[in-house]
Formats: C-alpha cells, sequence, structure tokens
C-alpha cells in the first residue's frame, strides 16, 4: 500500500482513494434527514408522474426549501439539498433540470430553468492530488432563462434578463439583459432593448 499523501509505486499525482467529502462540504443537514429527502425525491420529484405542483412545493419547504408563490416544478428534476434552495415567484423548472447544490442556489422570480439544465454547485480542484472539494454558490436573476441542456459551473451568477441560450456552458457571470450562448458562454446581443444595461451607465 502507497503511504498516504504521497504518490504511489507508478508515480500517481492523483489519489482518489485519499480523498476527503467530509472536508470542503457542509451537508447542511443530518444523515436521516438527508436519506428521508433521498426517499422523498425518488417518489415524487424524479418521477414522470406529474405530482400537483403545490403538493411539491410543500414537500420542498418541509425540507427547508425557500419556496415562492406560484413556482412551476415538472417531472423528473432533480434537487440535491432543498435546504439551500431559494426558488423566487412564479419560477419554472423544467423537466430533468438537475440542482446540485452542494453550496446555495438562487432562482429569481419569472426566471425559467429549461429542460436538462444543470446548475452544477459542485466541482474538485484539479490542481491537489487527492481531488479536494471546490464547491461555489450561483444564483440566477429575475427573469433569466437558462435554456435546455445548458451547463452552469460553480460561483457564477446569471444577472436578470440574462438568457442562456440551449446547449451553452456557463463558467462565468453573464450580464443583465444580454442574450449569451456558446461554450464558453458570451453576450451576443441585447434581449429588451429598451431596458438599460449596467453598461450604459459607464
Amino acid at each position: 500500500m502507497p503511504a498516504p499523501h504521497s504518490a504511489d509505486a507508478q508515480g500517481s499525482r492523483v489519489r482518489l482513494d485519499i480523498f476527503d467529502a467530509s472536508k470542503g462540504l457542509d451537508r447542511g443537514r443530518s444523515k436521516l434527514v438527508e436519506s428521508a429527502w433521498y426517499l422523498c425525491k425518488c417518489a415524487f420529484f424524479l418521477s414522470a408522474l406529474p405530482w400537483p405542483k403545490g403538493f411539491k412545493r410543500a414537500l420542498l419547504r418541509a425540507f427547508g426549501a425557500r419556496v415562492g408563490s406560484g413556482v412551476v416544478i415538472k417531472p423528473r428534476v432533480n434537487i440535491h439539498f432543498p435546504w439551500k434552495l431559494t426558488l423566487g415567484d412564479h419560477c419554472w423548472l423544467g423537466e430533468e433540470c438537475f440542482i446540485l447544490n452542494f453550496e446555495p442556489v438562487s432562482v429569481g422570480a419569472h426566471a425559467c430553468l429549461s429542460q436538462r439544465a444543470m446548475l452544477c454547485g459542485g466541482n474538485h480542484d484539479f490542481r491537489t492530488y487527492d481531488f479536494a472539494y471546490r464547491n461555489g454558490p450561483i444564483s440566477v436573476g429575475r427573469g433569466a432563462w437558462v435554456g435546455a441542456q445548458v451547463f452552469v459551473a460553480p460561483g457564477v451568477t446569471i444577472h436578470e434578463y440574462a438568457v442562456a441560450t440551449a446547449g451553452s456552458v456557463v463558467l462565468q457571470d453573464l450580464p443583465a439583459n444580454q442574450v449569451c450562448a456558446g461554450n464558453p458562454c458570451r453576450p451576443v446581443k441585447r434581449r429588451f432593448p429598451d431596458q438599460p444595461t449596467p453598461d450604459d451607465a459607464r
């Protein structure tokens, strides 16, 4: 067996065998609560059955999420830690949306996460031999739209009324009122031409 915190006999610079899941992640609840949520999620959120939206909102609140009025939660939505989630009034979570919120995730009022969008608040530091966590919060502003199959990285803020078009990879903050596209996702044009943006004040 190789000594802890050192390269193995083949000189490996990555040591997944000594990764410590207890470092760099506050799970926020006990294992019992987390297990109860997992069972609830499998039954009512990951299911393809169209459980009533009000029922799912109530379940999220029961597990500590802050959920506004009129929130739409489609079938097969995967929420990792509801107690680290804030959903504003009338926001939408599309089918198969995945919120990996190792750190807090907030979705503003009237914002939309489309089908298979992934908000990934979990990451690892590839520069360290033990693959330590490098997680970060994610914020989606009021009226923003995260398109289908968009990936949003840890630490990103999508400002109000911004759009990330389908299939984009969002690795940095997106400015307000801009349509953004690509990998990496970048501004392309203004969403609402008659609405001022922060750049207009410069």
